[in-house]
């Protein structure tokens, strides 16, 4: 498995952020995204794959950065929160975006405080 860092820069944003968002997400088993243009992706594909996946939906005038690297980062007011790529029908109940998680410890009724009174 690699990790590659990827970064953007859209000429329209606007108009595919979110279509390049997912698309990045789905380029391999994992992702974290510690910057709003930055993301990780761990990857069994190569950078030549991930890039022909990617510039099919870029615009001439949209800048791509695909680097291979270490998973040693130098984090500032930021930090790194792994994502497994959601496989339809594993986690959810089918062509739903609902996750069932499973039920904890009911927990107990305390009493309400009564409410404060004016004076």
């Amino acid at each position: 498995m690699r990790t590659y860092l990827i970064s953007y820069d859209l000429a329209k944003p606007h108009l595919i952020k979110h279509v390049v968002a997912q698309a990045i997400m789905a380029a391999g088993q994992s992702w974290a995204r510690p910057l709003e243009q930055t993301w990780y992706v761990r990857s069994e594909e190569s950078e030549e794959a991930l890039e022909a996946k990617l510039t099919r939906i870029l615009d001439s005038e949209d800048g791509l950065l695909i680097q291979r690297v270490k998973d040693e980062a130098i984090l500032t007011n930021t930090s790194i929160r792994w994502f497994k790529r959601r496989q339809a029908g594993v986690e959810t109940g089918g062509d739903t975006n609902i996750i069932a998680f499973p039920m904890t410890k009911p927990v107990t009724d305390e009493p309400e405080l009564p409410f404060a009174e004016a004076c």
